[in-house]
């Protein structure tokens, strides 16, 4: 169904990555290999050297944010395809437009809720299905 096969999870906080990636698993990404990196900074380097098929970052990381993150990401011919999703505590309406103005696929708020997180990764499969009533 899902065919996302190696997931690059950007957060400052080791729980919080442990936490996003049993919730990806829980998703139906069972078999997914995750990279991790502590920051947007970390996350570049791993981007250079490793093909992912999903970025899942916070927002609120030192050395680089994740706003700064996804601008790079989406700047670079390379890398613009790969979806970003992107997690955050300080959610509001005001961020959602902003990040998704920047090119992010989506942006939920922690702690993540699985189904939000499931029909998420439903989109990005391309197999949503439109009830019209």
């Amino acid at each position: 169904m899902i065919n996302i096969k190696t997931v690059l999870i950007a957060d400052d906080s080791s729980m919080a990555r442990t936490f996003i990636i049993r919730c990806l698993e829980m998703a139906g990404l069972d078999n997914a290999t995750f990279l991790i990196a502590q920051n947007g900074r970390e996350a570049l380097e791993v981007l250079l050297s490793n093909p992912v098929d999903l970025i899942v970052s916070d927002i609120n990381m030192p050395e680089m944010d994740g706003r700064d993150l996804l601008k790079r990401i989406k700047s670079s011919p390379r890398l613009y395809n790969t979806p970003v999703v992107v997690v955050t505590s300080s959610y509001n309406l005001t961020k959602k437009k902003e990040f998704l103005e920047l090119g992010a696929f989506n942006i939920l708020k922690k702690p993540i809720s699985l189904p939000e997180l499931s029909e998420t990764l439903i989109e990005l499969s391309g197999e949503v299905e439109w009830n019209l009533g």
